[in-house]
């Protein structure tokens, strides 16, 4: 049996298709945004059991609110702004009940690795780059991931996480400098 290609490229038709109860127009919004937003979701969560959950929460999400999209924005920012989203409601939720269950208050997230790694040196760095962002604040490890992980531009990043441009400027030179006195006591 030859499985028929299935690929429309404008977001537009693939959200109208959606819609109109076309699964195949909506597995291929799924499809062409998973890494995305396993990216972020992983970056903000790290490699835990919540991470995948999480992911597969975004595009839950997305398809009972897709009638909200207006297109005034990209998609992949409408799917950003849940992932982002949802991630931080995870972290809160997750604090709320290492702090109701945890004699130490220890709310340590577990370290994810990066692909791709070829060497111990490489493998020693990530792992310290991975606490390190761990231990970040949430609203300043979004932005690190965003822009210095994943590489979206000022603008975008601010257009995604709905902040101004300002804001994620200062957010990310706070950021950098957290970082870095995280990264000198490990």
């Amino acid at each position: 049996m030859i499985k028929e290609s299935y690929n429309l490229t404008d977001e537009t038709e693939l959200v109208k298709a959606s819609l109109a109860g076309d699964k195949r127009a909506f597995g291929q919004i799924v499809t062409r945004y998973q890494k995305m937003v396993a990216r972020t979701v992983k970056g903000m969560l790290g490699d835990s059991v919540f991470t995948e959950d999480v992911g597969q929460e975004v595009f839950i999400k997305l398809y009972s609110s897709l009638s909200e999209f207006r297109g005034e924005a990209k998609l992949s920012t409408y799917i950003q702004r849940i992932a982002v989203n949802l991630t931080l409601n995870e972290i809160k939720r997750r604090k709320r009940f290492f702090s109701m269950f945890s004699q130490k208050g220890n709310n340590e997230m577990h370290e994810f690795e990066v692909a791709d790694q070829n060497t111990e040196e490489r493998r020693e760095a990530s792992e310290l780059v991975n606490k390190a962002l761990q231990a970040m604040d949430p609203k300043f490890r979004i932005i690190v991931t965003m822009r210095m992980l994943q590489g979206y531009s000022t603008k975008e990043t601010a257009e995604i996480l709905d902040l101004p441009l300002g804001t994620v400027l200062s957010r990310l030179s706070r950021a950098q400098e957290q970082l870095k006195n995280i990264l000198v006591k490990l």
